[in-house]
């Protein structure tokens, strides 16, 4: 198979969806690849490097798009590279389509097959793709949101730990999955009072048995959650619906009774967010104002830190890569249950049944999908 792996396009996304090791492991497999020129040089990637791996340097991505019998990303394809997708190709990347109609309508006229990270799964009920760069953005949500409660960002002035005779600052974590449990470690490790919601009491005596003391759980009901919210100085979002829209957990009228300046973290927002007022940003404009709050909204957080999570993504995203290269797709997916849930469109057809029921979309199972 000739894969083929462009440069992200989307504003400051710094990752590639193909690291020189998973280049030269496809190599050895005997495949061929092509890497578009620079396309590593935002994780520390040289073209070099990719060379050594016996990858070939392509110009431009058009070449990419042209050549390639399964392009590797790591973002959406953003409209000009949907644009160069073509009937029978694989697509392999995240996608996110729930909150993203647009984007959903030219996957299906592509006639791509167009498989996502984010919805395959494993023989645990996780989301192995998905889960390094929600520990990434888990980890990384503490630090921007200390970032986005400083004064001259808008925030409320408070410091994370403390200081003796002071006390530290709250965090609420809604949401006691990969996300938040990372989120919950490193703010606690800040030195912050944290506190972490979810709705899942097996989950909660886990966190509990886990972490004992370093920090506190509460169930998530609307009436807890909005208490918790008052008194906090940071709340992360972090609640995940396998691809489907995240559920809207603080409405734009519960703003008037947060502290003013309170930062709002959301790590949900690539499917839609998990606040009302949430909207995506970047890391070069992260945060905006709402009624006093300050909210960071960046889509693609893990880009921040893109050799770490380009490496940690690389490491997770090979086997199956390897594996639709090697088999094709309908074998692949056919031998490999939890590589047909990342199945999302194929042929023209959605095949994902949360975004269908999302988007308002007719849905075919994904096994009628192998058979088309």
């Amino acid at each position: 198979m000739h894969i083929g792996c462009p440069k992200e396009i989307k504003p400051q996304e710094f990752r590639v969806g193909l690291t020189p090791n998973a280049a030269r492991e496809a190599v050895n497999h005997g495949h061929q690849v092509s890497v578009e020129t620079g396309a590593g040089a935002g994780a520390g990637f040289s073209d070099e490097d990719y060379v050594a791996a016996g990858a070939t340097i392509v110009g431009t991505a058009p070449e990419i798009f042209e050549i390639a019998d399964m392009v590797v990303k790591v973002k959406e394809p953003q409209p000009v590279e949907r644009k160069m997708l073509r009937d029978g190709q694989i697509l392999f990347t995240y996608l996110h389509l729930a909150p993203d109609p647009e984007q959903t309508k030219d996957l299906m006229e592509s006639g791509a097959t167009c498989i996502a990270y984010e919805t395959v799964t494993d023989d645990r009920g996780g989301l192995p793709l998905l889960a390094p760069m929600s520990e990434v953005a888990g980890r990384l949500a503490p630090q921007v949101g200390a970032w986005t409660m400083q004064k001259a960002n808008g925030g409320r002035g408070v410091l994370m730990g403390g200081v003796p005779g002071v006390g530290p600052a709250r965090v609420v974590v809604i949401g006691g999955g990969v996300v938040g449990t990372h989120a919950a470690r490193i703010a606690a490790g800040m030195g912050a009072d944290v506190t972490v919601l979810d709705r899942s009491l097996p989950r909660l005596r886990y966190l509990d048995d886990v972490f004992g003391s370093v920090f506190k759980t509460s169930y998530a009901s609307a009436g807890n959650t909005i208490e918790l919210a008052r008194a906090a100085d940071m709340i992360v979002g972090a609640v995940l619906i396998p691809g489907a829209a995240a559920p809207k957990l603080i409405s734009r009228a519960q703003l008037s009774e947060l502290k003013p300046g309170a930062a709002l973290v959301d790590v949900a927002i690539d499917q839609g967010g998990c606040f009302e007022t949430s909207k995506a940003t970047t890391h070069q404009d992260p945060i905006y104002d709402v009624d006093g709050i300050m909210h960071y909204c960046v889509a693609n957080m893990p880009g921040a830190v893109a050799r770490t999570s380009t490496i940690a993504l690389g490491n997770a995203t090979m086997p199956f890569m390897l594996s639709l290269a090697d088999k094709g797709w309908r074998q692949a997916c056919e031998d490999d249950p939890h590589l047909l849930n990342g199945l999302n469109v194929h042929a023209g057809k959605l095949t994902y049944y949360a975004v269908g029921k999302a988007l308002g979309i007719d849905v075919i199972s994904p096994s009628l999908a192998l058979k088309a």
